[in-house]
């Protein structure tokens, strides 16, 4: 199983997908209990979705499965959130505190996964930062996820449609940073937040890093933007994304916009 699948651009945008991938080797799906073989937690369809928006956009997409190991997790295991209810490196537990494993993996099983699944995956994605920065001195990663819009075990309420995160301003600079949440706020008939619940994950905290030229930004959109239904079978809405896939394009060729504009020396 190959754990990650890149189609390479020209642009200096850089699409991120961890947890888009449904594939889990025998091995660990002979491990997982009848709760973790439902996948739930995948972000689906996330990579259609953004399909063709920004058509010379690299896009670097883990093929794994998050059960197997989460590719947006600190591979030291320490929490993105402390304090906060959270799912780790190899989640034991779904995001409604739902057990996943009949044989939960031991320590060694993880450096396992982390070596077969994690470190190639963002290996991958560090050539690719590293050949878009050779190219234009810059590089944007923008990270692609979704997740359920009410998940009493990890937030209150209902999650807004947009919830953007740049770790409080750290991963990119200002302009990519006003431009998303501008965009956000403006797409009529949505919500947007910033830096809320989810500020952003191990991906973009690890890469972004905007005094280097690497500036990153999250964004977490709530399924029901685009799914049928948040419940098996997590059906894509063709009306639904169709709608939403308008704002997320406009976003993408702002953020391609700002970082040609930075490479020419004009500061938008």
């Amino acid at each position: 199983m190959t754990p990650f699948e890149i189609t390479r651009g020209k642009s200096p945008v850089i699409l991120g997908f961890p947890h888009t991938g449904t594939d889990v080797q025998p091995d660990i799906w002979a491990d997982l209990n009848a709760e973790g073989r439902k996948l739930r937690d995948t972000d689906w369809h996330v990579h259609t979705l953004y399909g063709g928006l920004l058509p010379e956009a690299t896009t670097v997409r883990a093929t794994f499965h998050r059960y197997c190991i989460d590719a947006n997790r600190d591979p030291s295991g320490a929490s993105l959130y402390p304090g906060q209810n959270t799912t780790g490196l190899v989640p034991v537990i779904d995001f409604d505190d739902h057990p996943l494993w009949d044989k939960q993996p031991d320590e060694k099983e993880i450096e396992r996964r982390k070596a077969l699944f994690h470190a190639p995956y963002h290996a991958a994605l560090a050539a690719e930062i590293e050949r878009v920065k050779s190219i234009h001195g810059i590089a944007v990663l923008y990270d692609c996820h979704s997740i359920r819009s009410k998940c009493p075990f990890l937030f209150e309420d209902t999650l807004p449609d947009f919830n953007i995160g740049t770790d409080n301003g750290k991963t990119c600079a200002p302009e990519f940073e006003r431009a998303v949440a501008e965009a956000g706020r403006a797409a009529k008939g949505y919500t947007a937040i910033l830096n809320g619940r989810f500020r952003g994950g191990w991906t973009t905290r690890h890469y972004g890093k905007p005094e280097n030229g690497v500036h990153a930004v999250q964004m977490e959109l709530a399924q029901s933007t685009h799914l049928q239904s948040e419940a098996l079978p997590f059906a894509y809405d063709e009306a639904k994304a169709n709608r939403l896939r308008v704002h997320l394009g406009a976003i993408l060729k702002r953020l391609d916009d700002i970082a040609l504009s930075m490479k020419a020396g004009a500061r938008p």
